[in-house]
């Protein structure tokens, strides 16, 4: 392809020539928020007396901020979450015994380039699937990729590659995941074979990826989900190692609504 020198900038006919140059250049650099803002930007440069480094700076950061929201909308899509929560929509009055100065330190996301964990324990209803999701959007918008699940899906997920003989090659392709979200554990007793098969995705994750965790179940009852102590002490005793541990306290979100209606 050839270009065009600075110097001959000057010999296209007018605006119309510009405009079309500058729609071929935009398109050929695929950057079509360029492409559909540098005329209003320019009138504004004008209009404002920007210099020409303001001009580039404002019409670059057009581009990346809008790719930026592209991507995180699909970081977000790609996670499969069962609904979107955020932080700003979570209700910390209804759990005083949260420590809101704890969570304020987790949207930040620098534990995930640590591959540290976050784990929520408490009783149905007090809002850890609704902060599990939040934190993991939140660490999508900081550029991570995360993906969600129950306790009983990702039982789902793992059994299936282990009979096809895929584990290694699924352990592996989910290393993409920076944060993996495991909700609900304890809602539904495991067999020997599929707690086994946790071990293996949280001992393979161990310093490598983080985990965020949801359970109603307190570490001393989770021999009776895993069926095994030795392996629920072993699986707690990776997750614990390097992670934010939150216990929840309080009543039922859901039950306390019904009951002001």
């Amino acid at each position: 392809m050839t270009t065009t020198p600075a110097h001959e900038y000057s010999n296209l006919n007018g605006d119309k020539d510009i405009a079309t140059h500058i729609d071929y250049l935009t398109r050929a650099l695929k950057t079509p928020t360029i492409r559909r803002t540098w005329a209003q930007l320019a009138e504004r440069a004008r209009t404002e007396g920007w210099s020409h480094e303001q001009y580039l700076a404002a019409i670059l950061d057009r581009q990346v901020s809008e790719r930026e929201a592209n991507g995180t909308s699909l970081r977000i899509a790609a996670a499969r979450f069962p609904a979107i929560k955020t932080l700003d929509d979570f209700t910390f009055d209804h759990v005083p015994s949260l420590r809101r100065d704890i969570i304020a330190h987790l949207a930040t996301a620098t534990w995930i380039a640590k591959a540290h964990n976050v784990i929520l324990l408490g009783p149905p209803g007090v809002g850890k699937t609704h902060l599990a999701t939040a934190l993991a959007i939140n660490a999508a918008h900081h550029g991570y990729p995360v993906y969600f699940d129950t306790a009983t899906g990702w039982a789902t997920r793992l059994t299936d590659a282990h009979q096809h003989g895929r584990l290694p090659a699924e352990l592996k392709r989910l290393r993409r995941y920076k944060v993996l979200i495991i909700d609900e554990i304890g809602y539904l007793p495991f067999d020997a074979d599929t707690a086994n098969l946790f071990f293996q995705l949280i001992a393979h994750r161990y310093e490598q990826g983080s985990l965020i965790i949801t359970s109603n179940m307190p570490f001393g009852r989770w021999g009776e989900i895993f069926a095994d102590d030795v392996i629920a002490a072993a699986l707690i005793d990776r997750l614990v190692h390097h992670a934010e541990v939150i216990t929840i306290d309080g009543d039922s979100y859901r039950t306390r609504h019904r009951r002001t209606e």
